[in-house]
This record gives structure tokens, sequence and C-alpha cells, in this order.
């Protein structure tokens, strides 16, 4: 029996640090963006409730698909087993890559 390959996804958004799991991951459709499929949680038996797994949990409630830029992505590591979920405040120096700010021109300018 093949065992399902799990991706660890650790990204910058909104001036926080997300670590999910998830069974696919792909550069996707949409150019710039990193496509995330399956995502894994604890298992549900688990006494104790980690808070940050918890809201995971809830942002992505319904996801099927998540589209992440490929800018905001820190790393991702192909793991043997799934670990927590977790939302972290960024430790050291975490910043988004850079990326040039386009300015359309108004009324032809």
């Amino acid at each position: 029996m093949a065992l399902k390959q799990i991706y660890k996804v650790i990204f910058f958004n909104q001036g926080q640090v997300y670590e999910i799991y998830a069974r696919q991951v792909s550069q996707g459709g949409l150019f710039g963006f990193i496509e995330v499929e399956e995502l894994t949680f604890g298992e549900r038996s688990q006494v104790l409730v980690d808070p940050s797994e918890e809201r995971l949990k809830s942002e992505f409630a319904g996801v099927k698909r998540s589209y992440i830029p490929m800018h905001s992505v820190i790393r991702i590591d192909e793991v043997e087993k799934e670990g927590a979920s977790k939302i972290s405040e960024p430790s050291g120096n975490v910043t988004p890559f850079p990326m040039p700010m386009y300015n359309p021109s108004k009324g032809g300018d």
C-alpha cells in the first residue's frame, strides 16, 4: 500500500505565519499562486484542543482548494506524517517578497 504524500506549507498571511498540512500542492492554473488542496487537520479524537488549530479549521471550513500568493510562501516541505496546524507570530526577519507596485494611468496619461 502506497503512502499518501503530505506537505507542510508555511506562509505569511496578514502579519502572521500560517502552518498548514495538505495532501496536494501544485503551481496551479493561476499565475503567481500556489494551489493547495485537501487540507488536513489533527485527529478528531484528541482530548486537548489547540486554539490556533481550531481557528484554522474554522477559517478553512468548506474550502475545497486554496490559492496562496507565491510571494507569501516561506517554505513547502514533503513530510512523513501530519503535525499540528498553527498560526504564530513571526519571529526573526519574516517579510513578504517585495513586489513592484503598478499604478495604472488615469485617463490615458
